[in-house]
């Protein structure tokens, strides 16, 4: 299974003009320090980002991937979101208001409406 593409980078500590023997040379060093008897996960993920891109079709994949990702979260600018909570009082108060529960000669001759 193949990593996503911000991961592989990452993962090996590369950035994204690394030329084949950074890659290469970043692999191994991450290997060594990370033996598959040790870390056998982070082995893994070092072997995945390393085969994504150490062929350049896989890696102009793996790029391709990178720019349809939408930016980091903490790039992205959030529009404040709206607080949809609704209180009890606020829904009567709304119902009141579109209905004829607000009437005064409604609650006269029903009595008191108990909520």
């Amino acid at each position: 299974m193949t990593q996503p593409a911000i991961d592989a980078y990452t993962t090996l500590g590369l950035t994204r003009n690394a030329s084949a023997a950074e890659i290469k040379q970043a692999y191994f060093a991450l290997v060594r320090a990370h033996p598959p008897e040790r870390d056998p996960d982070m082995f893994k993920r070092i072997r995945a980002a390393y085969e994504d891109l150490r062929d350049p079709k896989k890696r102009a994949e793996t790029d391709m991937r990178l720019l349809e990702r939408w930016p980091p979260a903490a790039r992205r600018r959030r529009a404040p979101q709206p607080d949809l909570s609704l209180q009890r009082e606020d829904v009567i108060a709304a119902a009141r208001a579109i209905t004829d529960l607000g009437r005064v000669d409604w609650r006269e001759h029903h009595g008191k409406v108990k909520l």
